[in-house]
């Protein structure tokens, strides 16, 4: 057995350890290492904690303050969590010392239970941590070798000294013995007796199984023979076939200094990285450019000119250039379990976090204008190159007008702070497995509220990180869409909007629209929205982008110029209005809407919205599209809906069929299968299968992105990525969490599949969404199951979606369905206008099963009753979930002879028209529609009970 006592740390390591393996984490994969010294052949292991326990034992006098010769012992277990990147160096069996990492601890009883002392308690700010509390090894000129701290806020609450430390190498394990906790200066001012710093408040003990990771063989000149990885004893962590950067964690919004420059400051954003995937992530430092590249953005929600009302208008108040990614580390933040692999690579499930003060470090941080954000693709020996210019307080970091942070300016303002990640790696291997491309989940959000009138502001996060999602998804009442106009050769970007009625009694609406470019490199250069004839008149026109940055030498503009901010013309005729920049012939460095960047448009209107179509054009190349907003299309009922144009053959909603033999008469119940769609629903029965991974929706109304382990093809578009959301619905263009169902469709949520669209509940334990594989390639079919509560916590909802590979067509399975069909919906929706509806709120089919994938006769039965005479006249009546389809009435001339009177079994066709030889005369009547989202939801939802 080897013995090591570091005692402060007073004997450097690298005099400890003559080899560089003690101070270097990287030394693995270089060509050739030499130890300092001769003679030292054999065998050096790298090896972190394969798992573990800690005992804390407290002076509950001394943290709470009491002066007693006699201490208050306390006792806190924990363990260690499994393959924590703790290091140890083994040279010849015998230890070396630390080297760099942390372990991560779990507690083993409450924090009650933990505390043996009755009458005392641990302070409010150390028991708070207790459930995320780590030991971090410190760098060897820390002055103390070890530090307890919270692993999410990095806040220190003990340093340790004095510890010893023991290895067994026949039972590979190590032991750290009598370590003094020393009260940390940070938690002796938080407790308010900054004097109590340095105090010893008890003693720490360590018990670890360490696992190699690294092997490294040396001849007598100290060279590196060999080396090797050997597995470790777990499989992969990362649940995503491919590499999958997330951010799992942003860490803290800071001022970067104080000081302002042009009435702006310069802010960051602290981020924690996490791989999702399967395959470990390139991760190589500049000049390679074969790392991720990591923006920052800041939002702000407001009222605008409308001062009641605190979401009308979200708007992006600043942006940074961006951080390039170096030397991954290998912690467990997203709890993935990491596989232990470092440097060069972002290990499967590990994670890597820079904080704000790297994130806004002036000279690590590069321009966007070198970054292609949908490929990753960047020059790396001039995308960080800070010659020729000089930083200031505000260079390169977040740039945000104080006016914009000023709290009494901003009264009632909501503050969101964003990060991307740009990762070359998941482009390239999309590229090679076009079934596993992860390039469209990789930015988050969080919550901030702001403190200041001047600067220098501070910031303090509210609530959690938001997962896989950009900010715009925060816009309250909003209606959000995602757009992408070139699957697999461009990114995506978002449109958010909302109208609302400021003067009711004038009619008068303000329209308000936002364009979020996640990663377009195509970028966008006009947004028209369309004018109906009879609008009297339009005001309010407005425009509003966030601040760029100044022109510096080398970053990346056209002539070093920066780009523009000059606000977007506005151009207004009878139909439109048309807001635009320069085209990129005009000028290259035209105030576009490019990646990682959010603009806005506004304008009110004397009339209600209407479905239009809004044209959009993009700056670099690509014809321009459209896509459905609200606008001011004349007087009339409010809606959201399309302005869909009739089918060429008018399909009334009644599915009887008058035929010359006799016509049995179906039982009335309401039908939503009709539809101009080729898709047929046919009612099954199953068993599903269990899903095996846990996707980490645990929530309520939030949408989870996953991608696909094959192409999945819905009506006429193919998929590799799905949004799924708590509350029972696929969603394969729209991150929309909505709880209120309503009958189909829902209105501009393209592309949606509803196995079970309810108000639903994956909070509690053993409930989420999880996914399993059955058979093999190329047959394989991806199973994806809720396990569900309704909304606070009750009854059960259980049903899985099945898609099947090559297929366009797919199951729904239910369990157990504890409210049956009476409050939800299932089906599917193309668009507006195309979509089949099993089930809606009490009306339809039962949750026993459904599929697509088969010729057959749909369940429930059609809905009509229809009489055939000698001379039947069948009138049919449209319902309000059918398609936008005219109202004909119908005269059959048919040569029945006889009218029995039946009950109809489910034989009819699913989509029917009537079948007589008369020809229809349609009478065009409105389909009644939803009004907007951010009307009042249908329903009273009660407060939840607090999440445990």
């Amino acid at each position: 057995m080897s013995k090591l006592k570091l005692i402060g740390l007073a004997l450097p390591l690298f005099l400890l350890f003559a080899s560089p393996y003690a101070s270097a984490p990287k030394a693995f994969g270089a060509a050739k290492k030499t130890l300092q010294g001769q003679g030292q052949t054999g065998t050096l292991q790298r090896m972190i904690v394969e798992n573990g326990s800690v005992t804390m034992d407290l002076d509950l006098n001394r943290l709470n303050g009491i002066s007693l010769a006699l201490a208050r012992p306390a006792t806190l277990q924990f363990t260690v969590a499994a393959n924590s990147f703790f290091n140890i160096l083994v040279f010849n069996d015998l230890l070396r010392g630390p080297d760099s990492g942390s372990m991560a601890l779990i507690p083993q009883a409450s924090p009650a239970a933990g505390v043996n002392a009755p009458g005392y308690s641990l302070p409010v700010s150390f028991s708070g941590s207790l459930n995320q509390l780590v030991i971090e090894k410190l760098p060897s000129d820390a002055g103390f070798d070890l530090a307890v701290r919270d692993g999410k806020s990095g806040f220190i609450f003990f340093n340790v000294e004095g510890d010893q430390y023991d290895y067994d190498a026949n039972a590979k394990l190590l032991s750290i013995t009598d370590g003094r906790l020393l009260v940390s200066k940070e938690f002796a001012k938080s407790l308010g007796r900054p004097s109590d710093a340095g105090a010893v408040a008890g003693e720490i003990s360590i018990g670890a199984t360490m696992e190699t990771i690294e092997i490294n063989h040396l001849d007598e000149n100290g060279n590196v023979k060999s080396a090797s990885l050997p597995p470790l004893d777990v499989p992969l962590p990362g649940t995503i076939p491919g590499p999958d950067v997330i951010i799992g964690e942003l860490i803290g919004l800071v001022q970067s200094q104080t000081g302002s420059v042009g009435g702006r400051v310069g802010l960051a954003l602290g981020t924690d990285a996490c791989n999702k995937g399967t395959i470990d992530v390139d991760w190589f430092a500049l000049p390679n450019n074969d790392h991720p590249f990591i923006p920052q953005n800041l939002y702000r929600m407001s009222a605008g000119i409308y001062g009641d009302f605190n979401t009308m208008e979200f708007e992006q108040i600043g942006q940074s250039w961006g951080k390039h990614a170096f030397t991954a580390a290998s912690s467990n933040t997203c709890g993935f379990g990491c596989n232990g692999v470092s440097g060069s690579h972002l290990g499967s499930g590990c994670s890597d976090a820079y904080g704000a003060g790297l994130n806004g470090s002036q000279t690590g941080i590069g321009s966007r204008a070198w970054v292609n954000p949908f490929t990753g693709s960047f020059v790396g020996s001039t995308a960080n190159d800070h010659s020729g210019h000089v930083h200031d307080v505000t260079s390169h970091r977040i740039l945000v007008n104080v006016n914009d942070l000023n709290t009494s300016l901003n009264p009632g303002a909501t503050y969101f702070a964003e990060a991307q990640y740009v990762v070359p790696h998941e482009y390239t291997w999309c590229q090679s497995h076009p079934g596993q491309c992860n390039m469209y989940n990789n930015a988050s959000y969080h919550q901030y509220t702001v403190t200041g009138v001047n600067q220098p502001f501070t910031f303090t996060g509210v609530g959690a990180t938001v997962r896989e999602a950009p900010a715009i998804m925060a816009w309250d009442g909003a209606t959000v869409n995602r757009i992408e106009p070139d699957p697999g050769n461009d990114g995506i970007w978002f449109i958010g909007y909302k109208a609302f009625q400021v003067s009711p009694t004038k009619q008068i609406w303000h329209y308000e629209y936002a364009l979020y470019n996640q990663n377009l490199d195509r970028a966008i250069q006009s947004f028209s929205v369309p004018i109906g004839p009879g609008v009297p008149f339009i005001e309010n026109i407005d425009f509003h982008a966030p601040p760029q940055h100044p022109g510096f030498a080398h970053d990346g503009t056209q002539g070093d110029a920066g780009y523009s901010s000059t606000p977007w013309t506005v151009t207004q005729d009878a139909s439109s209005i048309t807001w635009s920049t320069e085209t990129f012939a005009q000028n290259q460095n035209a105030n576009a809407i490019r990646f990682g960047t959010l603009y806005n448009f506004r304008f009110d209107a004397l009339g209600p919205p209407q479905n239009a179509l809004a044209t959009v054009g993009y700056f670099k190349t690509g014809a321009p599209m459209t896509v459905n907003v609200p606008a001011p299309m004349g007087f009339g009922t409010p809606s959201p809906t399309p302005t869909a144009s009739p089918s060429p053959t008018p399909t009334p909603t009644p599915t009887a069929t008058p035929t010359a033999s006799p016509t049995p008469t179906p039982t009335p119940t309401p039908t939503p299968t009709v539809t101009p769609c080729e898709i047929t629903i046919t009612q099954i029965t199953g068993t599903i299968v269990p899903g095996t991974t846990d996707i980490g929706n645990h929530c309520d109304d939030c949408v989870t992105t996953i991608s696909l382990p094959f192409p999945f093809t819905l009506y006429n578009q193919t998929f590799n990525s799905v949004n799924l959301s708590s509350n029972g619905n696929a969603q394969f263009t729209t991150m929309d969490p909505g709880f209120a169902n309503g009958c189909l469709p829902w209105i501009d949520h393209n592309y949606t599949i509803f196995p079970y669209w309810e108000d639903l509940y994956t909070v509690n334990s053993g409930f989420g969404i999880y996914t399993s594989i059955s058979g093999t390639t190329p047959n394989r079919i991806f199973n994806i199951e809720w396990r569900s509560q309704y909304f606070p916590g009750t009854g059960t909802a259980n049903f899985e979606l099945r898609l099947y590979e090559g297929q366009t067509g797919f199951d729904v399975i239910y369990g157990t369905a504890t409210n049956g069909n009476l409050s939800a919906t299932a089906g599917v929706q193309r668009d507006n206008t195309c979509f089949t509806q099993y089930f809606c709120n009490g009306s339809g089919g039962p949750p026993t099963g459904w599929t697509t994938r088969g010729a057959g006769t749909p369940t429930p039965t059609p809905t009509a009753t229809a009489t055939a005479t000698a001379t039947a006249t069948a009138t049919a009546t449209a319902t309000p979930t059918a398609t936008h389809t005219p109202t004909p009435t119908a005269t059959a001339t048919a040569t029945a002879t006889a009218t029995p009177t039946a009950t109809a079994t489910a034989t009819a066709t699913p989509t029917a028209t009537i079948a007589p030889t008369a020809t229809p005369t349609p009478t065009l009547t409105p389909r009644p529609t939803p009004t907007p989202r951010s009307g009042p939801p249908p329903r009273p939802r009660p407060t939840p009970p607090p999440r445990p």
